[in-house]
């Protein structure tokens, strides 16, 4: 074995074969694989082997599709095609919307009537079949042979595998660069590990130090033989029926059906034996019984099938359900590939082109932000908080996952100070990275938490909260209104680095005097946004980042990742927990305000987007003059120990006006009216600032080279080829609307909807996309695709609500 390496790649799964074959074809050939076993001798050997290009994600189906090219170039997959159906209305609803959604992306595909469908599969019952869509090029292939092909194709160009090698260790020098990998059979100095170890992941993660959320949550199939005179073609089409949880492959004459279980059990959720390889764990018929009888209820023939063998094995799962791929920040040569969450041969190969184009290029020509290794925050550490996330994710794995649905598992995790007076008003609980947030407020009710909430007021209609968020959106346009806002990330950063840093990484100038806030992104070297954050310097040296609840631990990551030399000089802390925040908006707020308090917060004293320290009710608030609704208002940062006081005085202050509280369902209704962007719906990497009408943004003169900054003088100078836009679509009746809808101009599809909802003070439906620029002036005709009917949408003003701006600088 050599001592030497450029890269050592840890699993020979199908993850880690294909970093290996896409770093040396892309010329890194001083390049190993380690793997404890055999090659496929962990979750890869128990795949199924179905492949398909469809998601509704962007980048996962980009990443299906290339894998499917990828495996027909090395000629390792049969093209079969494959069926999927809806067995009920309500699933066949959800059929329409996800074409809709993955139209939108550019993948052609259409719904099949019944008849249709019964055509490709004429041995299946037509009983409660609805339609469903086909798409021919999807198929199926040998895990263990796919896996040895590309290991194969691997070695051919020069990288070296090693079997039967336990890695021991991971050493780092003093500058936390990776420096060797230590095995049963000796030391290899390297560059670069990559995690891409499966059930074992996190075991490898932390022999680096870090702590990483990944639980091997147990799924099942199980093998059928062939029936005398029902014999199932080998090159038949896959088939999956979403609405029962199951899919079927073909096998020998009979299929090989796998299920989606409502209540998945995970293992070894604190760490996989190292001497499990390719085994099985025990199986469990009962659990498996009611999706085979669905299955036999479509092709009645499999009742006289004969059972082979139940197969029960773990795949590590994150508490997203997405893999966690890429560098580890502030650990220089370590990089993951694992978690991948039953993506197996569909997103293995996508997922070894990703990693070696960040690996080599320092890009990926996909948007991975929503699968960056480092975005769980550290209440994620808990390995039986990780599972009971993982284990939910995995139900909605086939089973309809509502847009207003809520994860229940483990919940309350977090909670503000404000907790007990939110349920004193008749709260109804969301959640967001742990936290229990307001969703909206039922007054006349006892408080609860959300759950299946969609599912159980009848799936793909108006909701019965429709009302109630109508009235916290009109009391904060009219009147007052007061949200609990402690949930969103905070980070302080400190020191003579701060700014420096600040600068480097940031598209607006943060060079500001103390008390300013500026509204700023954080760029890719491509000029994508990947940030999305509010900026106050407190003084000259102390500066804090507010960002989104769910966006908190991918913003820190990223601000470790381009430490440079600043390390010493900038103290980088997550104070998200240490502070309760209020916000409170609305034409009464000054009114309410200056009741609470003896400081003088006329507009005079206390400008549009200032910040200062204000009293109330003995506390020091640290008081912030923005908006994210179009009112005028604050938010108040409150140190946690103090802040009930502080909230308590504002609800007293209040009364006389008919203030309100207000949930997160009337804030985005807010937020789309004024058109303030969202981002990871309407800002991702795949835009820049230009493309987002944040042009206001971008400070390219502020004399430092900022990331993004050369990429965005080049957009700048050819022009831009797309253009985020606000539209109206329909009438005034509400439409369920919830975003990722196909925006279509002439029969063809020119974009999809980012975020979209219902305007309940100027009575509209409001979706945004982005556009070609030639359908962007304002009265652009379009349809927008709604569960299959075509709905005409307009071009509008960016803001529907106040365009100039008059209310927040009152």
């Amino acid at each position: 074995m050599k001592d030497q390496a450029r890269v050592v790649v840890i699993g020979g799964g199908i993850n880690g074969c294909s970093v290996l074959y896409h770093l040396a074809k892309a010329g890194w050939t001083d390049v190993v694989l380690i793997e404890k076993g055999e090659l496929t001798s962990g979750a890869t050997c128990h795949a199924a082997g179905t492949l398909t290009q469809f998601n509704t994600s962007p980048t996962i189906m980009r990443m299906r599709k290339y894998s499917l090219e990828l495996y027909g170039r090395l000629n390792i997959y049969d093209r079969v095609g494959s069926l999927r159906i809806a067995s009920d209305a309500e699933q066949f609803k959800t059929i329409q919307r996800d074409i809709s959604k993955a139209r939108g992306i550019g993948l052609a595909v259409e719904m099949i009537s019944p008849g249709e469908a019964a055509k490709i599969l004429p041995w299946m019952s037509g009983k409660d079949l609805y339609g469903g869509f086909f798409l021919p090029d999807d198929g199926c292939l040998d895990p263990h042979l796919a896996t040895h092909a590309i290991a194969r194709a691997a070695k051919d160009m020069g990288a070296e595998i090693y079997t039967d090698t336990r890695v021991t260790g991971i050493e780092l020098n003093s500058g936390k660069e990776i420096e060797r990998v230590t095995t049963s059979r000796g030391d290899i100095r390297c560059e670069h590990v990559v995690n891409a170890a499966g059930i074992w992941g996190a075991q490898i993660a932390s022999m680096a130090g870090i702590s990483i959320p990944s639980t091997p949550v147990i799924h099942q199939h199980i093998a059928l033989e062939g029936v005398s005179g029902h014999e199932v073609p080998g090159d038949s089409p896959i088939f999956r029926d979403y609405g029962k949880l199951v899919y079927c492959r073909p096998e020998g004459g009979g299929y090989l059906v796998g299920g989606w279980e409502a209540d998945p059990p995970a293992c070894w959720v604190d760490g996989v034996p190292w001497e499990h390889g390719g085994s099985d764990v025990p199986g469990d018929f009962d659990r498996f019984t009611p999706m085979l009888e669905d299955t036999i209820a479509r092709f009645p023939f499999l009742a006289d099938a004969g059972i082979i063998r139940l197969v029960a094995h773990p795949d590590a799962f994150s508490p997203d359900s997405g893999p966690l791929l890429g560098p580890w920040p502030g650990l220089k040569g370590f990089w993951l590939a694992c978690a991948s969450s039953m993506q197996g041969f569909g997103g293995g190969g996508g997922i070894g082109k990703t990693m070696a184009e960040w690996m080599i290029d320092g890009k990926t020509e996909w948007d991975v932000y929503k699968y960056r290794a480092w975005r769980f925050g550290r209440h994620y550490a808990d390995p039986r908080y990780a599972a009971e996330c993982a284990r939910e994710c995995y139900k909605y794995y086939y089973r309809t996952r509502y847009p207003g649905d809520e994860d229940t598992a483990a919940r309350p995790r977090r909670i503000s100070p404000f907790h007990h007076r939110l349920q004193d008003l008749g709260v109804v609980f969301g959640t967001k990275n742990g936290w229990e947030r307001a969703n909206y407020f039922e007054t006349d009710k006892p408080w609860r938490r959300a759950g299946e909430e969609q599912r159980e007021y009848g799936g793909w209609v108006k909701p019965p909260f429709f009302d109630a968020v109508e009235k916290e959106h009109r009391a904060i346009r009219q009147r007052v209104g007061m949200v609990d806002m402690t949930s969103f990330g905070k980070i302080d950063l400190m020191g003579p680095g701060a700014l420096p840093l600040l600068q480097r990484i940031a598209d607006g100038n943060l060079d500001r005097p103390p008390g300013s806030v500026t509204y700023t992104q954080f760029l890719n070297d491509q000029g994508g946004m990947v940030g999305d954050v509010m900026v106050t310097r407190l003084s000259d040296h102390h500066f804090r980042i507010v960002s989104g609840s769910a966006f908190i631990d991918s913003d820190l990551g990223w601000i470790r990742s381009h430490l440079n030399g600043d390390g010493a000089s900038v103290d980088i802390l997550d104070t998200t927990e240490d502070y309760a925040v209020i916000g409170m908006w609305g034409p009464h707020s000054r009114a309410v305000l200056q009741a609470a308090t003896a400081d003088d917060v006329s507009n005079g004293k206390f400008p549009y987007m200032t910040a200062r320290t204000i009293t109330v009710n003995g506390v020091n608030v640290w008081t912030q003059r923005i908006t994210y609704v179009g009112e005028l208002g604050w938010e108040f940062y409150i140190p946690a120990s103090l802040a009930l006081g502080v909230w308590d005085a504002f609800w007293k202050a209040g009364g006389p006006y008919g203030m309100v509280a207000c949930g997160y369902k009337a804030v985005d209704s807010l937020r789309l009216e004024k058109g303030n962007r969202a981002f990871n719906s309407d800002l991702t990497a795949s835009e820049t600032p230009y493309e987002a009408g944040l042009d206001f943004c971008v400070k390219p003169g502020k004399g430092v080279d900022f990331i993004g900054r050369k990429a965005l003088s080049r957009i700048k100078e050819n022009g831009i080829q797309q253009r985020l836009c606000t539209m109206v679509i329909g009438n005034s009746d509400y439409l369920t609307l919830y975003g990722g809808e196909a925006v279509v101009k002439a029969g063809k599809v020119v974009g999809r909807l980012r975020s979209a909802g219902y305007g309940h003070f100027i009575r509209k439906n409001i979706g945004y996309a982005y556009l070609p620029v030639d359908l962007t002036p304002e009265g652009t005709v379009l349809e927008v695709d709604i569960f299959g009917e075509m709905v005409t949408a307009r071009v509008s003003p960016d803001a529907l609500y106040d365009p100039e701006g008059k209310t927040i600088r009152c």
